[in-house]
């Protein structure tokens, strides 16, 4: 599990659990930004997209806000990378619980921010500083989840879009077609499952997140920090109190 081990490629019980409930939590993510603020946050690409429409209505100032909105998506990264990549390059003990405390602090920050009214009036168009600090904040979880699971699993898994993940089915379904004329195809139905899960899960989250969003607005991000903080309570028990029961287990 992501626990200790250097790699959860695998597809055990224990790791598809962790992927399709941080697919869940990537897609409800998702959806609350969008009709917080109708940004989607969990993907870059939509950013330069909204950059180049900026550019050519005149908006500068929402143009370079497209633009600085997802280096915050970068930054989330380059925080897992040094908390579970480089340490795992280096051949020591990825800091999974610091990685998960930051998505579960953050996602904090955005409820209680949303609540108070810090964030302003939920669904409102894209205007104040304040929606960009939104925007900034929901793109550095997303930054540090993708980044975290990426790296221990071995580029197997993104779990905060779907482009790869549907590229990945679809070669997967014509390697599984044609499965009798190539080699090494052991797992290949148990990763195209896989991929089916992760997509489930995360329209999953957006459908779910879409019906709390609309009844609760802010208060709906209560549902990313119950599932980060139970991700999070997890790697400190197993990795921080009890690491002894994790090395017997190895």
């Amino acid at each position: 599990m992501l626990y200790g081990h250097e790699s959860i490629s695998h597809y055990t019980k224990s790791n598809i659990a962790i992927w399709m409930a941080m697919a869940f939590q990537a897609g409800v993510i998702n959806i609350g930004a969008f009709m917080a603020c109708h940004r989607f946050v969990s993907h870059v690409t939509g950013f330069a997209t909204f950059f180049g429409h900026e550019v050519s209505r005149g908006n500068r100032t929402q143009a370079w806000g497209m633009l600085v909105v997802p280096l915050f998506f970068l930054i989330g990264a380059m925080i897992s990378g040094q908390l579970v990549d480089l340490r795992l390059k280096l051949h020591k003990k990825p800091k999974y619980y610091l990685s998960f405390g930051f998505i579960f602090f953050l996602t904090l920050v955005v409820f209680f921010g949303g609540i108070s009214g810090f964030f302003g009036v939920f669904g409102e168009p894209l205007a104040a500083y304040r929606d960009y600090a939104l925007l900034i904040i929901l793109c550095l979880i997303c930054g540090i989840q993708n980044g975290t699971i990426t790296t221990v699993s071995r580029s197997v898994i993104r779990t905060t879009h779907l482009t790869g993940i549907t590229t990945d089915l679809g070669l997967g379904i014509v390697r599984i077609l044609h499965r009798k004329r190539l080699e090494h195809m052991e797992n290949e139905g148990k990763a195209n499952l896989m991929r089916v899960g992760i997509i489930s899960s995360f329209g999953a989250g957006s459908v779910v997140g879409g019906f709390i969003f609309k009844y609760f607005g802010y208060a709906g991000f209560l549902a990313p920090v119950v599932t980060s903080g139970i991700l999070f309570s997890l790697m400190i028990y197993h990795q921080v109190l009890r690491p002894e029961v994790v090395a017997e287990k190895s």
